[in-house]
C-alpha cells in the first residue's frame, strides 16, 4: 500500500491547500509520494521541504509587490507573475526555499505541465529543488495568456491544469492507492466552457493549447464526477472547501489570503482523526522511513515503454516513458 498527497491548482485558492498542508506537517503526517498541478505544485513543494507556513507568509508579504504579480510585470516581461522574482529572488534570497530539506526528504514529488506542441500533460519528478525543478514549477503554474511558455529540454510548456486538473489518475498509475486529494473548489462545482475572445486571440498561434482550453471544462467536470465516485467507493479521502472560496486569481489583500488559508486549516483539523485512520499507521513520518531514511519509490512496479494507457473520466492517458528513480518524465493526455 502506497500513499500520496494530491493537490489541485487554482491560483490563490491554493491558500486553502497551504492551510491543509500545514496542519498535516504540524501533526507529523507524511506520505510516500505527492503530486501537484499549478498552484498545487508551487505551493505543494513546501510539503516536501517541510517548511510550515512559508507559502502563505511570502504571498501575504509580497502580494502587492509589482515584481511579484502585476500588470506592469505582464506588459514588461510577458509574465503576470514575475519569473525572476518568483523563481529566483524569492526562493534564493527573500524567503529561502530549503533545497537541502527538499532533496533529503524521501517523499517522491511529481508535478505536471502542458506541452504546447501536443496539448498533453507531461509529468516530472522533482528531486532537488534546483534549476531544472524550478523551471518545472514555473511551467506548471504558467497560466495561458498571462504567461510565456517555459522552455525545457527543447519543449515549451504552460499550466498543467490545462490538460490535467487533478493528477490522481497519474498517481494511481504509478501505484499510489491510498491517497488524500486536496481540491480547491466545493463539491458540486462545475466548470463552464471557455468562450473568451481574448483567449482565442492570444492563443491563435498555439492551436493545441487553444483546443485543450476549449475542452478543458469537459475534462475538469468528468474528473470531478470520477472523484465523486472514488470518494463514494472509499478509494480516496478528499478534502475540499465547504463553499466557494471567493478569492481572486491574483489576490492583493493579505487578509483574504489569510482567510482562505484559515479555511484550509479548519477543514484539515476537522478531519484530522479521519485522515489518521485513513493512512497506514496513522501517516506518522517514522513509519515511512527505514533505518537509512529511505523508502521505496517504485510502487507496484515501474512504468516503462510506450503505448501504456489508462482511461479516466472519459479520457485516455498515455504514459510514454517513465523511469521513476532517474526522475524522467511521462506524458499524458
Amino acid at each position: 500500500m502506497k500513499t500520496a498527497l494530491i493537490m489541485e491548482g487554482g491560483a490563490m485558492r491554493g491558500m486553502f491547500t497551504c492551510g491543509v498542508m500545514d496542519v498535516l506537517m504540524e501533526n507529523g503526517i507524511t506520505f510516500d509520494g505527492a503530486a501537484g498541478i499549478s498552484a498545487g505544485a508551487v505551493f505543494g513543494c513546501n510539503f516536501k521541504s517541510e517548511q510550515i507556513g512559508r507559502p502563505v507568509r511570502y504571498n501575504k508579504k509580497y502580494c502587492r509587490d509589482p515584481r511579484y504579480c502585476s500588470i506592469r510585470s505582464w506588459l514588461k516581461t510577458g509574465d503576470l507573475y514575475g519569473a525572476d522574482f518568483c523563481y529566483r529572488e524569492l526562493p534564493d534570497v527573500l524567503d529561502p526555499f530549503d533545497r537541502n530539506a527538499f532533496a533529503g526528504n524521501p517523499l517522491a514529488f511529481y508535478i505536471g505541465a502542458t506541452d504546447v506542441d501536443t496539448g498533453k500533460c507531461v509529468y516530472h519528478r522533482c528531486t532537488d529543488g534546483g534549476e531544472t525543478d524550478m523551471l518545472w514549477f514555473r511551467a506548471s503554474a504558467s497560466m495561458p495568456i498571462v504567461s510565456r511558455p517555459v522552455r525545457i529540454d527543447n519543449h515549451s510548456y504552460l499550466d498543467g491544469g490545462i490538460a490535467d486538473a487533478v493528477p490522481y489518475a497519474y498517481m494511481e498509475q504509478l501505484g499510489y492507492n491510498r491517497n488524500v486529494i486536496v481540491l480547491t473548489q466545493p463539491k458540486g462545482y462545475r466548470k463552464k466552457p471557455e468562450t473568451s475572445f481574448a483567449m482565442k486571440l492570444f492563443l491563435r498561434r498555439l492551436p493545441k493549447i487553444c483546443d485543450a482550453m476549449r475542452h478543458r471544462h469537459e475534462m475538469y467536470n468528468r474528473q470531478m464526477d470520477e472523484l465523486n465516485r472514488i470518494e463514494a467507493e472509499k478509494r480516496a479521502l478528499i478534502i475540499r472547501p465547504p463553499e466557494d472560496l471567493r478569492i481572486g486569481h491574483a489576490e492583493k489583500n493579505p487578509a483574504e489570503l489569510e482567510r482562505v488559508y484559515r479555511v484550509g486549516r479548519k477543514e484539515a483539523e476537522k478531519r484530522l482523526t479521519e485522515i489518521r485512520q485513513w493512512l497506514p499507521e496513522g501517516g506518522s513520518i517514522q513509519n515511512y522511513r527505514d533505518q537509512q531514511g529511505q523508502v521505496d519509490h517504485d510502487p507496484a512496479g515501474r512504468i516503462s515503454g510506450e503505448g501504456r494507457y489508462h482511461s479516466v473520466a472519459g479520457y485516455e492517458l498515455q504514459y510514454d516513458s517513465h523511469k521513476d528513480q532517474e526522475g524522467e518524465t511521462c506524458s499524458g493526455q
